[in-house]
């Protein structure tokens, strides 16, 4: 009998975030498994993905808590006071926050639950709105899978993300009250699991593995005029956030050249996305060294991945620090590619977990040198014609696979 699924996701849309990218990836995994879906989003635009019923959810503009956001907004412009802070210290959260929340709730309210084999919330970055509107149905409660992409609330980040938000008291009640009444916690990485086991038990033992999926239904791109398939492209895609230190990797790119003077004629190193903390001096020292391509605009979701696909070397670059429990949304494309994958960050990490302890291109993000050591190596592989594929295992791209999440929620609901 086939596994029928309800969806609700705060975003699909790929051209928005990260987020938008991994939950469509998601959904349309499941779709290539013959999964029987509908989805409800909030992504403020109509999204259509051919056999799949998406339902754009609209602003309930008959909600107190849309009048009252409102009101604040007009008279935060008018008295160019910004008082919201206070009003999330009070109350947790924004009343933009509550009228998503009851717009999201008032949709599932006409679903019935029993129809759903599972019903699955994805939401985005620190918002978690879906998961506040599952909370208030318990009619939802036992067949409710809460998809937890990352930590949450800010102040559960592990260090270097030092990061404090108003409410996080209530916030930290909040996530509580969402493990305990959801009947499984996903996660996409082993280390975020045990990591948020640490505020609450139901986080470590509700948890079931789902990773970020390889993304269906996307096609190939023209790749743009400032990438030659013929050089040794070193590819970063993705945000390059504050703790994303991404100085390193430059001065290494120089230690790098130093060592390999022919590189510089048949070498370009990328960095395609936002780093609006690192500017304007990233883009001022980027454009110093004609061999490093900056691009911080948005950029065509099927484009990047397909300089994902043809770069020679894909970068993953975390945080300086001594633990990383993120999957990055785009892990399981760069996995595909049979490319080499060179990791930047600490040792304890998901990506280091994943790819094995016998993986060899890694480095410690601050050891510059050890970088360098490892663009010489890939620069002389490709140099010499040897560096074609990585065989990445076959256990790992099944467990990054549409059919290993098929399985495992066929597991979840035969046991359940």
């Amino acid at each position: 009998m086939a596994l029928n699924v309800l969806i609700l996701a705060e975003t699909i849309d790929v051209d928005t975030s990260s987020a938008g990218k991994a939950n469509f990836a998601m959904i349309t995994s499941l779709l290539a498994e013959n999964v029987i879906l509908k989805v409800y989003h909030y992504s403020h635009k109509e999204v259509h993905i051919p056999g799949i019923k998406t339902i754009l959810i609209q602003e309930n503009k008959k909600d107190f808590y849309y009048w009252l956001s409102r009101a604040q907004r007009i008279f935060q412009r008018n008295t160019k006071i910004n008082f919201s802070k206070l009003l999330e210290a009070r109350f947790g959260f924004s009343f933009t926050f509550k009228n998503d929340v009851n717009s999201m709730v008032a949709v599932l309210q006409k679903e019935v639950p029993s129809s759903y084999d599972v019903v699955l919330c994805l939401s985005k970055g620190s918002s978690f709105r879906t998961h506040a509107a599952l909370l208030k149905l318990p009619q939802y409660h036992r067949k409710w899978m809460a998809y937890v992409h990352d930590p949450y609330p800010f102040n559960w980040y592990p260090n270097p993300y030092n990061w404090k938000e108003a409410g996080s008291l209530q916030k930290e009640h909040f996530f509580k009250e969402v493990a305990n009444s959801a009947m499984w916690l996903g996660y996409p990485s082993e280390h975020l699991r045990v990591w948020m086991g640490q505020f609450d038990l139901n986080f470590k033992e509700k948890g079931v593995l789902l990773p970020h999926q390889i993304p269906h239904r996307i096609s190939r791109k023209t790749l743009p005029d400032f990438f030659d398939s013929n050089d040794f492209n070193v590819l970063h895609a993705g945000n390059l956030l504050e703790q994303r230190n991404p100085f390193y990797l430059i001065e290494a790119w120089g230690l790098f050249l130093e060592a390999r003077p022919n590189a510089r004629n048949c070498s370009q190193l990328l960095l395609i996305g936002p780093g609006n903390f690192h500017e304007p001096k990233l883009s001022e020292l980027c454009s110093t060294e004609e061999t490093i391509y900056r691009y911080s605009g948005f950029m065509d979701y099927g484009v990047v991945l397909e300089l994902e696909r043809q770069s020679s070397v894909n970068i993953v670059l975390e945080a300086e620090a001594d633990i990383s429990p993120f999957l990055p949304a785009k892990f399981p494309n760069l996995i595909l590619t049979n490319r080499p994958l060179l990791h930047l960050g600490p040792k304890k990490s998901e990506v280091r977990r994943l790819l094995g302890s016998d993986y060899s291109c890694v480095a410690e993000l601050q050891d510059t040198q050890a970088i360098a050591n490892q663009l010489i190596l890939l620069f002389d592989r490709w140099n010499s014609g040897e560096l074609h594929i990585q065989s990445y295992s076959a256990d790992l791209k099944y467990y990054l696979s549409s059919a290993y999440l098929k399985e495992t929620l066929n597991h979840l609901i035969t046991m359940h």
